[in-house]
C-alpha cells in the first residue's frame, strides 16, 4: 500500500522544493508523475524542472509529447499513468485517485492559503480512513523538513 506524504509549503516555494523531490525519487530509481489540477500550469512546471539550479538535469515529458512510457517524469493534468510511475506528486488541489499501485503519493499544498490547508485536512481524513500510512512534512525555522505526524 502506498505511503501518502503531505508537504506544507510555507517557507520555500514550489519551484525550490519540487525539483529536489524529483531528484530524490529519480536517485531511488523511481519513475514519477506530477499531476496538477490546473492544466495551464504544465508548461510552468516544466520550466521549474529545467531552471532548477540546485539539482542536476531532471528529464521529463508532458502530455502531447510522444513516447511517455520512456519518460522518467511525466507532467500531467489527468490521473493517467503512461510512464508507469511509482511516485505521484499532486499539486493545485489534484485529488489522488487509485494510488494502490504506487510506492508513494505526495500532496503538496500552500501553507499560506487557508483554503488549501482546509482541503489538505479533508484529504488527510479521507486517506487516513482508507488505511494509508500518512506523513505530514513541514519545515522548521531552519528550513529542515520535519515529519510532524511522527512527533505525536
Amino acid at each position: 500500500m502506498a505511503e501518502i506524504w503531505f508537504f506544507q509549503l510555507d517557507r520555500q516555494p514550489l519551484g525550490h522544493v519540487l525539483p529536489r523531490i524529483v531528484a530524490s525519487s529519480l536517485a531511488r530509481g523511481w519513475r514519477m508523475a506530477i499531476e496538477t489540477a490546473v492544466p495551464e500550469r504544465i508548461a510552468k512546471l516544466s520550466e521549474m524542472l529545467w531552471a532548477s539550479e540546485d539539482v542536476a538535469f531532471l528529464p521529463h515529458g508532458f502530455e502531447g509529447e510522444p513516447s511517455p512510457e520512456h519518460q522518467p517524469v511525466w507532467l500531467t493534468a489527468s490521473a493517467e499513468n503512461p510512464n508507469a510511475a511509482q511516485v505521484r506528486v499532486l499539486l493545485d488541489g489534484a485529488k489522488p485517485g487509485d494510488i494502490s499501485h504506487l510506492n508513494r503519493a505526495v500532496l503538496m499544498f500552500d501553507g499560506n492559503d487557508p483554503q488549501a490547508i482546509e482541503a489538505a485536512r479533508a484529504e488527510w481524513k479521507t486517506q487516513k480512513a482508507a488505511g494509508y500510512d500518512i506523513s505530514y512534512w513541514k519545515q522548521d525555522e531552519n528550513g529542515k523538513w520535519i515529519n510532524q505526524a511522527k512527533q505525536y
